[in-house]
């Protein structure tokens, strides 16, 4: 079977990018080997998106499967998982807050889910959109979260 790379993100300072995809797993890369150096596995579907935190340690996924992970490469596994009442819903999109405190979590169900990272618990839930929540986004100063949906509508929450 042919796999296909979903998403990638790239961090600052540590030449390392991360590819999300559609055999349920995330590599870690090194830019200067061009080398695949971690595989980490726990999805159970396709993953979507991946999102480096700021500390450069610590990334998000986000998977059809309806589950977001918080994975830690110094000790290359999964520390924590977050899921809601609706595990139909895929997770379509993630990101987190400047601090790494808050996951922002776009799903199939119209809903962006918000999760504290140190409670381990949903914060928030925005149901706003009336359609999928495809993409979102936390501005620079952390001061804002855009939302896109397939309703064709962006939202500004701040």
């Amino acid at each position: 079977k042919q796999w296909y790379q979903r998403r990638v993100a790239i961090t600052a300072g540590n030449n390392t990018f991360l590819s999300g995809s559609t055999d349920m797993t995330v590599k870690l890369w090194d830019l200067r080997e061009g080398m695949c150096k971690q595989t980490l596995v726990g999805h159970q579907s396709d993953v979507v998106d991946c999102k480096w935190l700021s500390n450069g340690n610590n990334f998000v996924t986000a998977s059809d499967d309806g589950i977001v992970r918080l994975f830690d490469i110094r000790s290359d596994q999964e520390i924590a998982q977050y899921s809601y009442e609706y595990p139909q819903a895929g997770v379509s999109c993630v990101d987190t807050s400047l601090s790494g405190r808050i996951i922002f979590a776009g799903y199939d169900d119209f809903n962006v889910i918000l999760w504290d990272t140190l409670l381990g618990e949903l914060v928030a839930v925005l149901s706003e959109h009336g359609a999928k929540v495809s993409c979102l986004g936390v501005d620079k100063d952390g001061v804002a979260l855009c939302t896109g949906s397939w309703d064709n509508l962006l939202k500004i929450w701040n």
